[in-house]
Parts: structure tokens; sequence; C-alpha cells
């Protein structure tokens, strides 16, 4: 590389950093300003519900920690005969169905092998909530995982927020609890940052997010979009895409639920494998958004990301010049993150989560680059013991 070809380098490889940078800072500011839009909810102290209400738990080999679940929601606040609780059972081999038999009189449980074989399907989960809607009676469908602990007034607030505002999709917070390693607590700090993004493109129509632990939706509108119909080809989804079928449908019906008691709250992954395995799980389907915005963003701040690893490795071709170029995107990454992050912590009453807030940062940019280039590229990975794709 001559001397002309390398000041050329420089100068669009500065221009293309300021630009991202630039974009970083101005996406995280707009999520902050669409997350203080988000009015906050309270659950009327009049409130008499009206809404019946089906809960489905998909469940695979949950035996250790389903029961737990199914305690928090049977000692929901709202009344027993407008809600009714069914597992459905994924083909497990550990005895939690027999489990559940034992221990509740008033659970209803389907098992997936009465239905199908093994064989049938590949989207296993989508399935069991597709036989879940057909046994159901409610009119308001909601979903959790049998790994997850949902607050005592969860039903209240959900529905009273759904009879409120009739909406047709709503998508609440869900948080990791009870962390373990610093490792653990970047997954929580990490994920209440997801909490943002989603209850702020929700409500600035930015992109439709959320998490199946802790979505509602009418039965009505699941069958209105097809269900599943075009998307059981992909294993998950279970949640996103059909929040992106049912927005497509009806834009303006789609809702956050901005309530810190809501939360539902599970356990972050113990190590870096399954850590990986999940979240490449997530990144798998981002090919199938039907949201541009949603893809869009995503893929700029997987840039920005990659930008700043390539930044440091350039260190020793680029030499003082390089060493700016990097410190100064960390520096704006770091100022930005600490504010956001902070908001967010501060509103889930998590503070002591800024405590691994240096090293959370170095594990996210990393995380992003290598979960963003292998979900694009591994198209198989493994889920609940199985090998789907």
């Amino acid at each position: 590389m001559n001397i002309i070809e390398h000041i050329d380098f420089i100068d669009a490889y500065i221009m293309v950093t300021t630009g991202l940078s630039l974009f970083y800072l101005l996406i995280i500011s707009v999520y902050l300003y669409g997350w203080n839009k988000i009015p906050s909810w309270e659950t009327p102290k009049n409130f008499t519900p009206k809404t019946k209400v089906s809960i489905l738990i998909p469940a695979r080999n949950e035996a250790e920690k389903i029961l737990k679940c199914l305690n928090a929601i049977l000692i929901q606040t709202y009344p027993k005969d407008l809600f009714e609780v069914i597992v459905l059972d994924d083909f497990s081999t550990d005895g939690m169905a027999d489990l559940i038999l034992d221990k509740f009189q008033n659970i209803k449980l389907l098992k997936l092998s009465d239905f199908l074989s093994e064989k049938d399907t590949q989207s296993f989960k989508k399935r069991a909530i597709e036989l879940g809607i057909e046994h159901s009676y409610g009119e308001l469908i909601l979903t959790t995982d049998a790994d997850c602990e949902v607050p005592k007034n969860w039903l209240d607030s959900i529905v009273s927020f759904y009879e409120e505002k009739q909406l047709k999709f709503i998508a609440a917070p869900v948080n990791f609890h009870q962390e373990k390693s610093i490792f653990e607590r970047f997954q929580s700090l990490d994920f209440m940052g997801m909490m943002c993004v989603t209850g702020a493109g929700i409500q600035l129509r930015l992109g439709n997010m959320c998490n199946g632990a802790n979505l509602a939706y009418e039965k009505s509108a699941f069958y209105e979009v097809g269900g599943f119909e075009g998307i059981n080809q992909i294993a998950s989804g279970d949640d996103m895409l059909l929040m992106q079928k049912i927005a497509e449908k009806y834009p303006s019906k789609i809702g956050f639920l901005k309530n810190q008691n809501t939360t539902v709250l599970t356990e972050a992954k113990p190590n870096l494998g399954s850590f990986l395995s999940q979240r490449i799980r997530w990144a798998s389907k981002s090919t199938s958004y039907k949201e541009w915005r949603v893809t869009f963003i995503l893929g700029m701040v997987f840039l920005f990301c990659l930008n700043i690893l390539s930044s440091f490795l350039l260190i020793p071709f680029l030499g003082i010049l390089g060493v700016k170029v990097f410190l100064s995107q960390l520096t704006i990454k770091m100022i930005i993150d600490f504010i956001f992050l902070g908001k967010m912590t501060r509103f889930f009453n998590r503070k002591d989560l800024m405590k691994t807030y240096l090293p959370s940062q170095l594990l996210h940019i990393s995380y992003i680059v290598v979960v963003g280039i292998l979900g694009n590229l591994i198209k198989k990975y493994e889920w609940k013991g199985r090998q789907v794709s």
C-alpha cells in the first residue's frame, strides 16, 4: 500500500468510525427518550376483572423448576374462576408430567406425545402453544416459561392494562435474578437494556420485540393472523415473529406494560456455552423478521461493536491515531451505556448490577460481534436437548 492509498484508507476508516459512533449515540438516546415516554401502569384500586385468561406454559424436562413456577401462578390474586393454567409437556423424560399430576389437581396437562410424533415437527414450542390455544377457554392468552417466577399481582396488572387499553398484543418485562457470578450479572445488565429497547421500540414504533416469558395476546388475534402459519418452519420465534405478524395487522394495538412489579424473573445462563447457544438461537431468527427497522438497528449495533474491535486490532498499523480512534469509540459507548443502563437498573431497583458495569462492557462488545457472526452462519443449534434449525 503506497502513501496515497494509506491516507485514503485512513480517511475512509475515520469516516465510517465516526458515522457508526454517531449512530450508536443517537439510537441509544432515542431509546432512552422512548422509555421515558411510556406511561407507567398501575392496576386501578377498584379493578374488577371480566376477562377469562388461559396461561400457557410449554415445558420440556423442567421437573426441577416447574413447581416453583406453578405455585407462584396459583397464588395470584386474580379470581380463580377467570383463569386456567395449561402445562404443555414437550416429550419430557424426567418425570415432569407425573410430578405435576401428583402435586396439582387444578392444572390442565397436555402431552404433545398424545397428539403427534417427535418426527412430525421441528417447531415443538410453537406446536405446543397451538395445542394449548386449541384447548383453552380464555379470550386472553398469557405465556411464560417453566423456569420463571411471576409476581403475585401479575394477572391483575396485565389484565387491567388489557381491559383499559384494548390491545391485541402486550409485551411485559423479563429480568434475571439470583446471579452468582460477574458473568451472570453481565447478562442481567444486558437484559435490562433489552427491556428498554423493547418498550421504547414499541412506544416509538421503531420495531416490535418481546420475550415469550411474559406475553399476552388475544386468542382471536392469534387466529386472525393465521397463528404460526408462515413461520412454523423456524424452531424458535413463537414470541417476536408472532408479535410482528399481529403488529402488521394491528399496528396501533401493540403495547408494552411498564411496571416493575409485573416483571417475570428467571435465571441467567450459568456458563459461556449455554449463553452462546441461547443467543445464537435468538440471532438465527433475525433474518425472518418482517420489520426492517429491527434488522437495521441490530445490524448497525453489530457493525459498531465490530468497528471497535477492528480499531483495537489496527493499533499496530495506525499507531497513535489507532489508539485515539479506539479510545474515542470506547468512551462514547461507555458513557452512553452508563446512562442507559443506570436508568434501567434504577427503574427495576437493581442498582447493585452497576458494580459490574466495566467488565460487562468488554463482554458486551465481544458477544455482540461473536453472536452476530455465528447467528448468521450457524443454522443448527441445541435447544432443550435437541438439535434443531
